[in-house]
Protein backbone atom coordinates (compact mmCIF):
# COMPACT_ATOMS: atom_id res chain seq x y z
CA UNK A 1 0.00 0.00 0.00
CA UNK A 2 2.89 2.33 0.95
CA UNK A 3 6.02 2.72 -1.30
CA UNK A 4 8.95 3.52 0.72
CA UNK A 5 11.81 5.81 -0.84
CA UNK A 6 14.99 6.30 1.59
CA UNK A 7 17.91 9.41 1.40
CA UNK A 8 20.23 10.95 3.10
CA UNK A 9 23.26 8.32 3.07
CA UNK A 10 26.55 8.94 2.53
CA UNK A 11 30.51 8.74 3.42
CA UNK A 12 31.06 10.10 7.36
CA UNK A 13 33.78 10.78 10.17
CA UNK A 14 33.46 9.39 13.36
CA UNK A 15 31.76 11.64 15.74
CA UNK A 16 29.81 13.20 12.66
CA UNK A 17 26.28 13.93 11.82
CA UNK A 18 23.85 13.11 8.96
CA UNK A 19 20.22 13.37 8.21
CA UNK A 20 18.44 10.17 6.34
CA UNK A 21 15.17 10.71 5.02
CA UNK A 22 12.18 8.11 4.23
CA UNK A 23 9.35 9.55 1.48
CA UNK A 24 6.32 7.38 1.61
CA UNK A 25 3.89 7.28 -1.21
CA UNK A 26 0.07 7.33 -0.54
CA UNK A 27 -3.00 9.09 1.90
CA UNK A 28 -2.52 7.13 4.63
CA UNK A 29 1.18 8.18 5.99
CA UNK A 30 -0.31 9.26 9.19
CA UNK A 31 -2.27 6.48 10.11
CA UNK A 32 1.22 4.18 10.38
CA UNK A 33 3.89 4.03 13.00
CA UNK A 34 6.83 3.80 11.35
CA UNK A 35 10.15 2.86 12.15
CA UNK A 36 13.97 2.66 10.87
CA UNK A 37 15.94 -0.21 10.92
CA UNK A 38 20.01 -0.73 9.91
CA UNK A 39 22.12 -4.24 8.50
CA UNK A 40 25.58 -4.47 8.34
CA UNK A 41 27.38 -7.23 6.39
CA UNK A 42 27.10 -10.44 7.55
CA UNK A 43 24.84 -9.52 10.53
CA UNK A 44 21.06 -9.87 10.98
CA UNK A 45 18.68 -6.82 10.50
CA UNK A 46 18.49 -4.37 14.04
CA UNK A 47 15.82 -2.19 15.05
CA UNK A 48 16.39 1.69 15.50
CA UNK A 49 14.07 3.43 15.96
CA UNK A 50 10.00 4.23 16.11
CA UNK A 51 7.58 6.73 16.08
CA UNK A 52 4.15 6.78 16.70
CA UNK A 53 1.20 8.51 13.93
CA UNK A 54 0.92 11.72 15.80
CA UNK A 55 5.04 12.27 16.28
CA UNK A 56 4.99 12.43 19.98
CA UNK A 57 5.99 9.09 21.11
CA UNK A 58 9.39 7.34 19.91
CA UNK A 59 11.66 4.30 21.10
CA UNK A 60 14.49 3.79 20.35
CA UNK A 61 17.65 0.94 20.65
CA UNK A 62 19.53 1.18 23.59
CA UNK A 63 22.93 1.75 21.36
CA UNK A 64 21.50 4.73 19.35
CA UNK A 65 19.11 6.47 22.43
CA UNK A 66 20.66 9.87 22.35
CA UNK A 67 22.55 9.93 19.56
CA UNK A 68 19.86 9.74 16.93
CA UNK A 69 16.30 11.56 16.78
CA UNK A 70 13.45 10.14 14.69
CA UNK A 71 10.76 12.62 13.77
CA UNK A 72 8.07 12.90 11.13
CA UNK A 73 6.52 15.04 9.25
CA UNK A 74 2.68 13.67 7.82
CA UNK A 75 2.10 16.91 5.30
CA UNK A 76 5.06 16.02 3.52
CA UNK A 77 4.81 11.89 4.08
CA UNK A 78 8.31 11.68 5.91
CA UNK A 79 9.96 10.29 8.63
CA UNK A 80 13.59 11.38 9.40
CA UNK A 81 16.48 9.87 11.39
CA UNK A 82 18.68 12.47 12.83
CA UNK A 83 22.21 10.67 13.59
CA UNK A 84 24.97 12.97 15.20
CA UNK A 85 27.98 11.48 17.10
CA UNK A 86 28.10 8.44 14.53
CA UNK A 87 30.55 5.71 14.94
CA UNK A 88 32.12 3.37 12.90
CA UNK A 89 29.55 0.43 13.89
CA UNK A 90 27.19 2.54 12.78
CA UNK A 91 28.29 1.50 9.13
CA UNK A 92 24.77 -0.24 8.15
CA UNK A 93 21.95 0.17 5.06
CA UNK A 94 19.50 1.82 6.40
CA UNK A 95 15.98 1.02 6.06
CA UNK A 96 12.43 2.51 6.90
CA UNK A 97 9.32 0.10 7.16
CA UNK A 98 5.74 0.85 8.13
CA UNK A 99 4.05 -1.34 11.18
CA UNK A 100 1.45 -2.75 10.77
CA UNK A 101 0.47 -4.41 13.96
CA UNK A 102 1.14 -3.93 17.53
CA UNK A 103 3.88 -5.09 19.68
CA UNK A 104 7.36 -5.26 20.63
CA UNK A 105 8.84 -2.61 18.00
CA UNK A 106 12.09 -4.06 17.72
CA UNK A 107 10.37 -6.78 15.88
CA UNK A 108 10.99 -6.97 12.44
CA UNK A 109 7.96 -9.22 11.83
CA UNK A 110 5.30 -6.44 12.98
CA UNK A 111 6.28 -4.41 9.95
CA UNK A 112 4.96 -4.53 6.62
CA UNK A 113 6.53 -2.53 3.96
CA UNK A 114 9.77 -1.83 3.80
CA UNK A 115 11.98 0.71 1.44
CA UNK A 116 14.98 -0.51 -0.05
CA UNK A 117 17.24 1.34 1.74
CA UNK A 118 20.44 3.49 2.21
CA UNK A 119 24.65 2.89 2.93
CA UNK A 120 25.66 4.90 6.11
CA UNK A 121 29.58 4.50 6.21
CA UNK A 122 31.02 5.99 9.38
CA UNK A 123 34.63 6.01 8.56
CA UNK A 124 37.82 8.38 9.26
Amino acid sequence: QLQLVESGGGLVQPAGSLRLSCAASGRTFSSYRMAWFRQAPGKEREFVANINQSGDSTAYAGSVKGRFTISRDNAKNTVYLQMNSLRPEDTAVYTCAVQGVMGPVLRSDLYQYWGPGTQVTVSS
